[in-house]
């Protein structure tokens, strides 16, 4: 079956190519002001070369902070000029704080308001084409689901949350006809008779199959999928895609040929890597609690005033190989907040102080943790470590739980900054299915990617 290729981005493809156009435009910015205007303090030619430089790491750095990168915001033009103002702000500001590789100040400060003014035009140009153009749906992978009718809503929620452009326009179902079918209203479907007409009149780009058992799959769609493959059209299984669009291991469709899903990474017995690691969890943790003792007068004040009490609170924590340990935090909570046992910290609970909201927004209530990093009880970096109440209890659930502590519990992680504070068993699922994907893509570049995010949590306030 010939037909025309329909253009499409992937998500890596669009995220790169923001990152090199906004350099691309806010440069072309630069090189007409200073051939319009009498500007020279940033200009663009070879001997400016290692500023130019410095300046593209500055917007590529602050933009990821400031999330002008997230797809889901990016699609928003308000969002977005909000977020490009912040970079641009604090990108300017880095660059005038820092001459040594940056040029020294013009001595026509106006030069600078032309150089702030042409970054933040030039990048929301650029943004509105993206909105306006190519976020748009004639660049949309359009995708048919193949799978069982069971797993529709549980299959494309996540993937229509987590990318805007890849669009499930139907699905097939790929078990055999039953008296009464159980019909899902939510997308479309088409019979599994059609599948070749559904492709060529929806312009179908990958067909996505999803099923617990393969086994499932009727002789006659099989057949077809064959032949497509044949024809080298694109045909993926549901955990690679559901893996690389939302960042996370889909351990509800992992069985008994778990092996397949986790070849976890080779960081996780690097000795190299492991060694480069604990010395940054050395190095942060010392800076972290000096600056803990900086601010520690001004806790003690708010707790004295907004939150009564013992200012530090011990409690125990399921660590590395379930080996279990006392983990010091500041006090967020009530005294004796869980005298009728453990239980679910919930949104907005009523057992968090006003001054403890303050203090978990803003993440301080952590800062003691780095007691726990130079022990070596925890890292920097990795799953939050779980008490062993809630532990006992997911493990019987969840499968694969207990899976997450093969490597050190963390103070930020790769579920932290990617979905909110766990508070029921569907959350902490979520919440595993990113310390998961974690575990197995664990890296230096990953690590590095988690240290942004946190700090847009912190700046966001989003901390719970």
């Amino acid at each position: 079956m010939s037909r025309k290729k329909d253009i499409h981005f992937e998500i890596s493809e669009r995220k790169l190519l923001l990152r090199i156009v906004d350099i691309c435009v806010v440069l072309l910015g630069l090189y007409i002001l200073q051939n319009t205007i009498k500007y020279d303090y940033l200009t663009v030619n070879r001997e400016s070369f290692v500023y130019l430089v410095v300046f593209a790491i500055y917007i590529t750095i602050f933009g990821s902070i400031f999330e002008i990168y997230n797809l889901q915001k990016s699609s928003k033009l308000d969002v977005t000029f909000r977020n490009i103002v912040l970079t641009a702000s604090t990108t300017v500001l880095f660059y005038l704080l820092t001459p040594v590789v940056t040029p020294f100040l013009p001595e026509q400060r106006l030069k600078i308001v032309y150089f702030y003014v042409t970054t933040i035009t030039t990048i929301f140009i650029w943004r509105w084409a993206y909105v306006t153009f190519i976020s748009t749906p004639r660049f949309y992978k359009k995708v048919l689901l193949v799978g069982e009718i069971s797993n529709v809503e549980n299959i494309i929620k996540p993937l229509n949350q987590s990318d805007p452009n890849y669009k499930i326009v139907g699905f097939i179902n790929s078990e055999k006809e039953v008296e009464n079918p159980i019909k899902f209203k939510g997308l479309k479907e088409f019979a599994s008779a059609d599948l070749m007409n559904v492709i060529r009149d929806e312009k179908i780009s990958e067909i996505l199959v999803a099923s617990y058992n393969s086994e499932t799959i009727t002789p006659e769609i099989y057949h077809d999928l064959i032949a497509l493959l044949d024809q080298g059209f694109t045909i993926r299984e549901y955990t690679q895609v559901f893996e690389e669009i939302t960042y996370r291991v889909p351990i509800q469709f992992v069985g008994k040929d778990f092996y397949k899903y986790f070849p976890f990474s080779r960081s996780n017995q690097n000795t190299l890597y492991l060694f480069f690691h604990r010395t940054f969890d050395i190095i942060f943790s010392i800076f972290g609690l000096l600056f803990g003792i900086l601010i520690l007068p001004f806790i003690y004040l708010g707790n004295l005033i907004a939150n009564k009490g013992p200012i530090f609170y011990f409690q125990e924590r399921v660590g590395q190989n379930g080996k279990l340990f006392q983990i010091v935090k500041l006090r967020s909570m009530v005294v004796n907040a869980e005298e009728s046992g453990a239980k679910w910290a919930q949104k907005n609970d009523s057992r968090i102080t006003k001054f403890g909201m303050f203090l978990r927004r803003s993440r301080l209530d952590e800062i003691p943790q780095f007691i726990n990093v130079l022990r070596g009880d925890m890292s920097i970096i990795g799953p939050r470590p779980e008490r062993p109440f809630f532990v006992n209890e997911l493990s019987r659930i969840i499968p694969f739980y207990e899976t997450r502590h093969i490597v050190k519990p963390g103070l930020t992680g790769w579920a932290q900054v990617n979905t909110r504070y766990g508070s029921s068993v569907d959350d902490s699922l979520t919440k595993l299915q990113y310390d998961l994907f974690y575990i197995k893509h664990r890296s230096v570049f990953l690590d590095i990617n988690i240290i942004v995010k946190t700090l847009s949590t912190i700046l966001y306030y989003r901390g719970q």
